[in-house]
């Protein structure tokens, strides 16, 4: 039986030391548990207890001295069943039952405090834990990468998952999220699921959540089959020409021209979205992009054909190139993913951005063969040769790449090249070789 009273509880005062000035008062129930009533009149609810080898004094909370209960934010709210760990205002009774489960748990050896203060930690939301992460990681990452790693994220997950707590996030959530693009989007659908799970890894390293992720197996059971992967959709590159002729005798958007540059460079439609004039040099002829500017993590240097030097000419006068060369609608802000896809669709075209890569590939096999095939691919960004061979391959090849682009730009651009035709110049082809 305890040695305190609900009335000793409210009516107890504060210490009185000699020279009159009020201290602390220690009031003691019994089993460890203590009153403490400060000079202020405030009082708090202290246990004793020997942990670890050692006496620990640990505070469990504020006195409710009305008996209402408070929950964790403070608010009254007699009827909530809040957990006792997470309280911080209790009653005698609860008090004592708080004390009695952390003596436990001392006497079997767990941490007193650790267990109190369990429940009490803050536990991010979804949201919060995705600009954490982010925040945490992204040293780490290229800066394309940690970009759409929030980016996507933002886009895609926090809708459905942003405003719950990681810690209570399972596979239904996740599937629901997932849904409305898993078959729309099959390839950012496998991305986003990627990016969920590493935040919810994340989240358990960090001690927000005990529960296992849920399983990628379990994941797929509760979604719709996705279409079957396969290449980009490619134009045939014998109706290029006709399609960039059809593109140029139109009004010269930025986005069009974003998506000319792309055809006429190889390059991915991200890479030229991000593409800065900073980075490009019209008198040597080249577009010097660096490993974060890259897929592959690696620097890589465009050599720019004439076709693609006019298209940059005709895109911003030459007082004004700075920053983006293919700016959106909003200041500072680069075309959206799908502004240059949508040229596309308006001439009828089914067929990807990044298929044009293709069809620049299978020309350089087909209509300049007397080139290595590593030229083309090298013009691609892409690695060539085993490890062992790229390591004794020290030259980017740079002059072949030059004539192979070069050949590129008239194929599918004679007017912008100077040529009379569309014929790739043999003679040149030959030449490089």
């Amino acid at each position: 039986m305890g040695k305190l009273t609900s009335i000793k509880m409210r009516t107890a005062k504060p210490g009185m030391r000699a020279d009159g000035k009020a201290t602390k008062a220690i009031l003691q129930d019994g089993d460890g548990l203590f009153l403490l009533v400060k000079p202020s009149g405030a009082r708090f609810w202290m246990l004793r207890v020997q942990a670890e080898g050692r006496r620990r004094d640990i505070g469990l909370g504020a006195v409710d001295v009305d008996g209402a209960g408070r929950d964790a934010f403070g608010d009254h709210n007699p009827l909530a069943a809040v957990s006792l760990m997470l309280r911080k205002s209790l009653t005698l009774a609860e008090a004592r039952e708080k004390a009695a489960a952390l003596r436990k748990l001392a006497k079997a050896g767990a941490n007193p405090v650790a267990e109190r203060d369990k429940e009490r930690r803050t536990i991010p939301t979804f949201a919060e834990a995705v600009a954490t992460a982010h925040e945490s990681l992204s040293s780490g990452w290229a800066e394309r990468t940690a970009n759409a790693f929030k980016a996507s994220l933002e886009q895609h997950a926090c809708p459905k998952l942003g405003t719950m707590r990681v810690d209570r996030i399972g596979a239904a959530d996740i599937i629901a999220a997932l849904a409305a693009i898993w078959t729309d989007k099959p390839v950012m659908a496998k991305k986003i699921r990627a990016r969920i799970l590493q935040v919810l890894a994340f989240a358990k390293a960090r001690g927000w959540r005990s529960e296992a992720l849920p399983d990628a197996r379990e994941l797929r059971t509760g979604l719709a089959k996705q279409p079957r992967g396969g290449n980009f959709a490619a134009v045939p590159f014998a109706e290029v020409p006709d399609f960039v002729a059809d593109q140029l005798a139109k009004e010269p958007a930025t986005s069009r021209l974003a998506m000319l540059f792309a055809v006429l460079t190889g390059a991915r439609s991200g890479e030229v979205r991000f593409a800065t004039w900073e980075k490009i040099d019209l008198k040597a002829r080249t577009w010097s992009r660096t490993a974060d500017d890259m897929k592959g993590d690696l620097a890589h240097v465009v050599t720019l054909n004439e076709a693609a030097i006019a298209i940059l000419e005709r895109m911003t006068p030459k007082e004004l190139r700075s920053g983006l060369v293919f700016p959106g609608a909003k200041a500072g802000k680069p075309l959206s993913d799908m502004s240059l896809t949508r040229i596309l669709r308006l001439a009828k075209r089914t067929e990807t951005i990044h298929g044009f890569r293709s069809a620049f590939r299978d020309w350089a096999a087909e209509r300049v063969p007397t080139i290595p095939a590593m030229v083309a691919e090298m013009a691609l960004a892409h690695r060539v040769g085993t490890a062992t061979e790229q390591a004794y391959l020290r030259s980017d090849l740079r002059e072949m790449r030059t004539s192979l682009m070069e050949a590129w730009g008239r194929f599918v651009a004679p007017s912008l090249s100077g040529a009379g035709d569309n014929v790739t110049d043999l003679a040149l082809a030959r030449g490089a070789a």
